[in-house]
């Protein structure tokens, strides 16, 4: 485990304005409960290659493979609102394992 910060890769279906919008709220979220990310957006189907960049969460708006080795958390709540602060604690439990 590495005292930097968490890595998530954000992924949608083409890596332009979904992830953008997914990852800045993301960002946002855990700064406000202290805890440090990076993201990296991608293409959905570019995620099973990335991923092996060392990530710590894959978090995404449309699905991936689950073999991936790191938590996958799928959400629509950054662009719905519907369940986002369940989302964001998901986020936070899954990073903080």
């Amino acid at each position: 485990m590495t005292n930097g910060p968490k890595r998530i890769l954000v992924a949608c279906g083409t890596a332009i304005a979904t992830s953008t919008v997914v990852a800045q709220a993301i960002i946002e979220a855990m700064k406000e409960k202290g805890i440090e990310v990076t993201t990296r957006q991608c293409k959905a189907t570019e995620v099973s290659t990335l991923v092996k960049e060392g990530f710590d969460l894959v978090v995404t708006t449309t699905p991936v493979p689950d073999d991936l080795g790191v938590p996958v958390i799928q959400t629509l709540a950054f662009l719905t609102g519907m369940g986002k602060e369940e989302a964001i604690e998901e986020i936070a439990q899954a990073l903080q394992t």
